[in-house]
């Protein structure tokens, strides 16, 4: 009699932990294909956002501006030195 019961008491542990496996196992896989979804998920939003913001009135546009000559620029010699002394460009 004591041998049926041990025999039975394996069995019941063996299939607990059976079980155990098994719903450890469906979790994880849940949580695996929750991970992939979301990730396509952000990536289709982020796409799509970015589709969308392509064609905003109200970005700022290059203004359309003649070149000018040096000779035009009034003050460079004075707006260098003052560049030159913000960055410290003469020292060594």
């Amino acid at each position: 009699m004591k041998v049926i019961k041990l025999i039975i008491l394996l069995l019941a542990l063996g299939l607990g932990a059976y079980l155990l496996l098994w719903i450890f196992g469906i979790i994880a896989s849940l949580f695996w294909y929750i991970f992939w979804i979301g990730l396509v998920v952000i990536g289709g939003t982020v796409g799509y956002k970015l589709f969308l913001s392509g064609g905003d009135d109200e970005t700022p546009k290059l203004q359309e501006k003649r070149p000018t000559a040096i000779s035009e620029i009034e003050n460079t010699d004075r707006m260098l030195e003052e560049y030159r002394e913000k960055y410290h460009l003469d020292e060594k």
